[in-house]
């Protein structure tokens, strides 16, 4: 399936702490992942379906951001809430986000079919932490190109990932940043210093 989502989801290699208020009880968790629209928490606090809980977060040392969100979904501890936000907390999330991007401490992975091609588009940190979506991507999805010119920091992750996309899939490496070209310049020349995932 194609990312058809009206808001990107940003994935953390670290993921930020988030405070919780939820019913007049406190906790803590950590931001699973993070769009426009809502984020993911895991937290022990028991939070409910359909109710508002208070957030506080800073995205690696943004302002704070101190958001109210509506509990739409669980799995186990992880819960989904959507933003009851108003303009001001909209442009703080987004400017967090765009500096966690830029910094390379935040990703977005999204497939999109242009010209009959599944091309794969990293934006931000080509990391191990986007093993799932990149894997389920190369395999469910089906991808012919991978689209690197946005990626603003590389770790020994995320190569290993294009490493198998190209010997594994057959994927093309498209356009490519400066950082990304010179690490996988470098892993391509010793061989064997990349596990195989």
């Amino acid at each position: 399936m194609l990312d058809q989502r009206r808001h990107q989801r940003i994935r953390f290699a670290s993921p930020p702490k988030v405070k919780i208020g939820h019913g007049g009880n406190l906790g803590t968790g950590g931001i699973e992942n993070l769009s426009l629209s809502g984020l993911m928490m895991r937290t022990n606090l028991a939070l409910e379906i359909g109710h508002s809980a208070g957030c506080e977060f800073s995205l690696f040392g943004s302002p704070m951001i101190d958001v109210p969100v509506t509990v739409v979904s669980r799995i186990g501890d992880v819960f989904g809430g959507r933003f009851q936000t108003g303009p001001i907390n909209q442009i703080l999330i987004e400017d967090a986000i765009n500096a966690a991007l830029r910094n390379g401490q935040a990703s977005i992975l999204s497939v999109n079919e242009i010209g009959g091609r599944k091309i794969m588009r990293i934006t931000g940190g080509l990391n191990g932490s986007l093993r799932s979506d990149f894997m389920h991507s190369l395999t469910r999805v089906g991808v012919d190109e991978i689209n690197l010119e946005s990626v603003t920091a590389v770790d020994q992750g995320g190569l290993a990932l294009c490493m198998v996309a190209t010997n594994r899939h057959g994927v093309e490496i498209g356009a490519q940043s400066e950082c990304f070209a010179n690490a996988w310049k470098q892993a391509l020349l010793v061989p064997g210093t990349l596990e195989d995932i």
